[in-house]
């Protein structure tokens, strides 16, 4: 037997390929614990990819994974395709599109496992076999179904992110009655495929179709305000289903890869739901928010608006104790965040205390506004979250707003019949006078007005945020 012999079988052994996978997914959890923060994110991302590369290179150690005269080819085509279109999409991304770039990833892990069900009953299902014969199977039909939801539905968000869809809430007359109904049959023609049926191909296309009806029924008549959270719901729905195809696969990595996806996310639509204060059921039945104009100024009997000139904001800011940084998605479309750093080093270097104020839903996605900052080395220690933050604003002498409107909103506090009514707020309105950038009085992408800029202590600066900004800075560095 010749030492290349040797090498080949001892590789594919069981015991070495169960070692990787054991080495890969402990990889993936001392990875993951470094995205607690941004100084070890990046380090705890590329441990987790090193992991995940462990676990692709074990499976294809796998003896069986290369049968086939055809099997080799289209693992390599596979590979150079998904390589091909990941790497320059994910490198390319402006980061004002992340959160479109996570949706539409997570969907395509969706996809894949609704794709590898499909696969699954063409392989077993068409045998003619009795379903629990084929035991394997059951949660390959959890996979078909959650799996492809998590496809249409991430589908659907990318859409209105992107601004393809319309951001409003998209409801049919009898919305519910028609998800029920959806849910029923991928449910009924599971329990027909478990009964052995003969016939069967009607029954998990029903799935596949139903399934994807239903993604984008459950994801239409959510409002662009409720984002975030249906970001990181269908995240754990893609996890759940991938776990679910690693038990039909016996694929321990799949299994522990995609508990940890699902878990997590699971746990992080709970934090971003209460952060809200809107339940998961609540949210999923329709939410709201959309691209709607605001009222015009007054048009409520506000008031009038004060606007300001960037000279008047240098000086306030200048002679400030401390200053509090409220930043928003509007931060993220102008790209401003190295002119906040810049601005913020300005200050630093005046003997002014600077504080960013980070709301757990600012943004479009999960910690939008940290890896904006993050970014631009903003450091850590200046990242406050609400609970921490909410304190400081009454003992804040100026609090600078950029582009964080609906998590600034007073209305969430003092208008009952607000759509955003009990949802908590980076509460600006206690700072001694508030300064908001905006393009415009546009609101935000919850679609109502915002009371606090009728506030007399607050003033407007309006134009482009980061070119608001760095004129600031220019000025407060000339004082």
């Amino acid at each position: 037997m010749t030492l290349s012999t040797t090498a080949t079988i001892f590789l594919q052994r069981a015991n070495f390929i169960d070692a990787c996978y054991i080495v890969a997914f402990s990889m993936f959890i001392y990875g993951m614990s470094g995205l607690t923060g941004p100084r070890t994110a990046v380090r705890g991302n590329k441990i987790a990819a090193g992991g995940m590369l462990i676990a692709i290179i074990a499976t294809l150690l796998t003896p069986h994974v290369w049968s086939g005269s055809s099997t080799p080819f289209l693992i390599i085509l596979g590979l150079v395709i998904g390589t091909a279109v990941g790497a320059p999409a994910a490198r390319n991304v402006k980061m004002t599109a992340m959160p479109q770039m996570v949706a539409l990833f997570n969907g395509v892990g969706g996809g894949a496992v609704a794709i590898i069900a499909w696969i699954e009953y063409r392989h077993h299902f068409a045998s003619g076999l009795s379903f629990w014969v084929q035991k394997s199977e059951i949660p390959t039909l959890f996979a078909a179904i959650v799996g492809s939801i998590s496809f249409w539905g991430s589908n659907i968000a990318f859409g209105k992110l992107q601004e393809i869809l319309p951001g409003r809430p998209i409801k049919l007359p009898g919305q519910s009655i028609i998800n029920l109904a959806l849910f029923c049959t991928c449910v009924a023609s599971a329990i027909i495929l478990a009964a052995g049926v003969h016939s069967q191909a009607l029954f998990i296309i029903g799935i596949l179709l139903a399934a994807a009806i239903l993604g984008n029924m459950v994801v239409l008549p959510i409002g662009g305000a409720d984002m975030p959270v249906v970001i990181s719901l269908l995240n754990a729905f893609t996890g759940l289903s991938a776990a679910a195809t690693g038990i039909a696969l016996n694929n321990t990595a799949m299994i522990v890869a995609g508990m940890i996806v699902g878990a997590s996310g699971t746990i992080l639509t709970n934090l971003m739901a209460k952060a809200m204060n809107r339940s998961v059921p609540a949210i999923i039945a329709g939410g709201f928010g959309g691209a709607i104009a605001a009222p015009a100024a007054g048009s409520e009997d506000r008031g009038p608006v004060r606007a300001t000139s960037p000279q008047d904001v240098a000086i306030q800011l200048s002679y400030a104790r401390q200053v509090v940084i409220a930043p928003g998605y509007g931060m993220a479309v102008a790209q401003a965040q190295h002119a906040v750093r810049e601005l913020e080093r300005a200050l630093e270097n005046k003997g002014v205390e600077v504080k960013f104020a980070i709301h757990p839903v600012a943004g479009r996605m999960p910690g939008h506004m940290n890896v904006l900052l993050a970014e631009a080395d903003v450091p850590y220690d200046l990242l406050k979250e609400m609970d921490e933050i909410n304190p400081e604003f009454s003992r804040t002498d100026v609090t600078l707003v950029i582009g964080a409107n609906d998590v600034t909103n007073p209305a969430a506090k003092n208008e009952p019949g607000s759509p955003i009514y009990g949802m908590p707020i980076l509460e600006v309105d206690k700072s001694g006078s508030v300064v908001v950038l905006k393009r415009s009085m546009a609101s935000g992408f919850a679609g109502i007005d915002n009371p606090l800029f009728y506030d007399p202590k607050t003033a407007l600066l309006f134009g482009d945020a980061k070119q608001s900004v760095s004129e600031i800075t220019s000025e407060v560095q000339g004082l």
